[in-house]
């Protein structure tokens, strides 16, 4: 007998169905030992059952065979080399088998009762396609994001960044869905998209995947009680060249995809690309590089399929011209700030 809720009625109490529900908590790795020696040791703690699968993107610091050593109950998936977040995150969700598939970096400290906390509302509601769980700052008094949001050019935001941590009761600005570093997803809704799109390594993949999931009927919903710290930084050196080139790949890539500068929006979607571009290019980092990622990005989804426009309850429409501009502007200032 199986916990999975049905369209007739679970045939157990709500309140009982998380507890039967699987997890498989999927954690894509490339080095960073450390990170995910104590992200795999907070997971052990965990007061829900689970099974933690590694998918490693050609980590050279001996990362595959400490986890094998340390955590022999973890599954390790060798990539071989670096495949991109989207790859390993697809490879370690298609090696599971559990009702629900939970997204985690490895720079994301969880509380004991954080996986039992997220996956309780997949008990109550069978159209529920995802959960995005409340990421803190270190420290615990700000938020770093709390799912996503998109504009009307579906263009992605972290969720509530920088508002103190009580805010995260609010219902604004609008969720799409989780964020990658820590989200949860109901398999089914997972295989019905064919989860994350593989056109892209880095960045937007999330983003994406939300949108495709509300198109397709599936809703989200946000945790406020599972809650955990994400390191944020920790991973990567921020807003680097490679990581603005990436996020511009990721932008052009799905622009073209959504045909979003063929549609209502395209003048707002080409003047505030132009703003970043440029602002990239004279102000803050004073290169190309957003330019060239999102010109290789554009190119690349030549020939693909246009996806539908989510429905219109999942998009934020109170995210303004101007507030989507400063939303931009204030990824470039935080890096400076934190530089």
């Amino acid at each position: 007998m199986t916990g999975r809720a049905t369209g007739a009625g679970p045939p157990f109490p709500a309140s009982v169905l998380p507890t039967l529900l699987s997890a498989d908590i999927i954690v894509p790795v490339r080095n960073g030992w450390e990170l995910t020696k104590t992200c795999l040791e907070l997971l052990q703690a965990q007061t829900k059952p689970h099974k933690v699968i590694v998918c490693d993107n050609g980590s050279t610091d001996g990362t595959p065979e400490r986890i094998r050593e340390t955590f022999p109950d973890a599954q390790v998936l060798e990539l071989g080399a670096n495949l991109g977040f989207t790859v390993a995150c697809n490879r370690g969700v298609a090696a599971g088998n559990s009702d629900i598939a939970v997204l985690l970096n490895n720079d994301v400290e969880c509380p004991p009762d954080f996986l039992e906390r997220l996956l309780a509302p997949f008990g109550d509601d069978p159209r529920l396609g995802s959960a995005a769980a409340l990421l803190l700052t270190p420290g615990g008094q700000h938020i770093e994001s709390f799912g996503l949001a998109v504009d009307p050019t579906l263009a992605g935001y972290p969720r509530l960044r920088g508002s103190p941590a009580p805010n995260a009761q609010g219902r604004n600005p609008v969720l799409v869905g989780p964020s990658g570093a820590a989200g949860a997803y109901r398999r089914e809704a997972w295989d019905d998209v064919r989860g994350l799109d593989e056109g892209v390594r880095f960045y937007g993949e999330d983003v994406d995947l939300a949108l495709r999931l509300r198109a397709a009927g599936w809703s989200s919903t946000a945790v406020s009680a599972a809650t955990a710290v994400h390191l944020g930084s920790a991973t990567a050196a921020h807003r680097s060249a490679w990581q603005r080139y990436e996020g511009g790949f990721a932008r052009g890539y799905f622009l073209r995809r959504y045909g979003v500068l063929r549609g209502r929006f395209a003048a707002r979607a080409a003047a505030a690309e132009g703003i970043v571009v440029l602002g990239d290019a004279i102000v803050f980092s004073h290169d190309l590089v957003a330019l060239r990622g999102r010109i290789a990005g554009w190119r690349a989804a030549a020939g693909k399929a246009r996806l539908a426009r989510p429905p219109k309850a999942a998009i934020d429409r109170r995210i303004t011209f101007l507030k989507s501009v400063g939303l931009r502007v204030g990824v470039y200032t935080e890096a400076r700030t934190s530089s």
